[in-house]
C-alpha cells in the first residue's frame, strides 16, 4: 500500500498519507536523526517510483476518509517523485487540503516548483543556519548546497498557499536556536514547528525544558512544538503499513 494512516500528527491533524517513494527508502539527505535509518539510496535525481495507476486503484478503494489533511510523505524525500503534481491532481477529488512534508533540497528544480504549485501546505525542513551544520545534520547528497537550498525556500515560500518551517532540534545544532530563528525571520513563513525526536531514533531527543528555552528565540513568529501539541486520536487503515513508514 502507498496510501496509510490517518496518521495522528501533532502538526497536521489526522493526516491519511500518499508515500510515492515506495517500499525502500530513497532520499537526498542522510540525517542523523531520521526514524527510517541510514539512507542507502541518496539521489538527487527525480524519478517514478510508484505509478499513477496504483495510486489511483488504491484511492477509489477508499470511502469515507476520517481526515483533516492529505499529506505526500513516506519513505524518503517525496519531490523526488517525478509523479507528484499528477499525484496531487488524483488526491483533489477528495475535497481535503493537499500538504507535504519536504526536506526543502529540490526547491531549486523549476518541475518541482510547478508541482509544489498543486500543494495547499508546504511544510519545509530547516535544520541549519550554516553550511557547516547542514552537513553535520543532513549529510545532504553532493549536489545539494546550503546556500543555494535557502534562495529557492525563499522563493518556494512567496509562492506558496500556505508555508510551515519543520526545524528538528537535537544535541548538535541546539546552540544555533538564534542564528536559525533570524533564518526563519528572513524567509516569513506561515508558522514554525520546532521538533525533536519523540520516536525512534539513533539520536536522543532533548527535553522539554530545552525545548521550550529554543522555542523563546523565535519572538514575533508564529510558533509551535512537539511538547505542547498533542496529536489527536485516529483509525489507521492498516496499522503495519503506518508503522512501518514512521520507524516503530
Amino acid at each position: 500500500m502507498i496510501v496509510y494512516g490517518p496518521v495522528a500528527s501533532w502538526r497536521l491533524g489526522k493526516s491519511l498519507g500518499i508515500d510515492l517513494i515506495g517500499k525502500e527508502k530513497f532520499c537526498s539527505f542522510d540525517c542523523i536523526y531520521c526514524q527510517l535509518g541510514k539512507t542507502k539510496h541518496k539521489i538527487a535525481e527525480r524519478r517514478v517510483f510508484v505509478e499513477n495507476s496504483q495510486l489511483e486503484k488504491e484511492l477509489n478503494g477508499l470511502h469515507a476518509i476520517e481526515a483533516d489533511v492529505i499529506t505526500f510523505s513516506g519513505m524518503g524525500e517525496p519531490t523526488l517523485a517525478k509523479n507528484l503534481g499528477a499525484a496531487a491532481r488524483l488526491a483533489k477529488k477528495f475535497g481535503l487540503p493537499l500538504a507535504i512534508l519536504t526536506n526543502s533540497s529540490l526547491f531549486n528544480y523549476e518541475d518541482v516548483q510547478e508541482d509544489l504549485a498543486s500543494i495547499d501546505w508546504i511544510v519545509a525542513k530547516l535544520d541549519a543556519p550554516n553550511d557547516e551544520i547542514f552537513e553535520k545534520i543532513n549529510r545532504p547528497h553532493e549536489k545539494i548546497k546550503f546556500d543555494e537550498m535557502i534562495d529557492a525556500i525563499k522563493e518556494v515560500r512567496k509562492k506558496a498557499k500556505k508555508f510551515s518551517l519543520q526545524m528538528m532540534f537535537v544535541k548538535e545544532n541546539k546552540k544555533y536556536a538564534e542564528e536559525m530563528a533570524d533564518l526563519a525571520r528572513e524567509i516569513k513563513p506561515d508558522d514554525v514547528q520546532i521538533n525533536t525526536p519523540l520516536r525512534k531514533s539513533p539520536v536522543p531527543p532533548l527535553n522539554k525544558e530545552e525545548i521550550f528555552e529554543i522555542e523563546r528565540h523565535f519572538h514575533g513568529l508564529d510558533t509551535i512544538n512537539v511538547y505542547s501539541s498533542p496529536p489527536p486520536k485516529v483509525k489507521p487503515l492498516d496499522y503495519k503499513e503506518m508503522r512501518r513508514r514512521r520507524g516503530q
